[in-house]
């Protein structure tokens, strides 16, 4: 059952000055960065009560959000939904038709289970389901 709508992505071109606009210019709280390798990204966390903000920029200047970028530039890229139960939901919504972008859920960031449902099962909006680990 999705609990929550966990984060917000936005691509960025310049995750520096993208952090400290988040930072500096609207004030918000800064969670820190993590690259997460198996996705070549690199992201920054910006925690607001119930969700959160995260900028995604290629890790070394490849894999797909390098992609993105280069076709489309900056922008939202995706929505995720933090589950409680990411291989029952999995198996709901392929049982509904939803086609996913791996066939099972991988690591991300923040020790999460996640997956990617394509953006033609989502009217072009790519969604995320995340499930922290600790959580079965």
């Amino acid at each position: 059952m999705i609990t929550a709508l966990d984060h917000i992505a936005i691509a960025v071109p310049d995750l520096d000055n993208a952090i400290k606009r988040f930072m500096e210019d609207f004030g918000l709280p800064y969670n820190g960065r993590e690259d997460v390798a198996s996705a070549k990204t690199s992201t920054a966390f910006f925690p607001l009560p119930a969700t959160q903000i995260e900028l995604v920029h290629p890790l070394n200047g490849e894999g797909p959000i390098a992609g993105y970028l280069e076709k489309r530039g900056g922008g939202l890229h995706h929505l995720c939904f933090r589950s409680d139960d990411i291989d029952a939901d999995v198996a709901h919504l392929k049982a509904k038709g939803y086609q996913f972008l791996s066939e099972a859920p991988s690591v991300g960031a923040h020790n999460c289970r996640v997956i990617f449902i394509h953006p033609k099962s989502c009217d072009g909006v790519l969604i995320e389901l995340s499930q922290p680990m600790d959580e079965h």
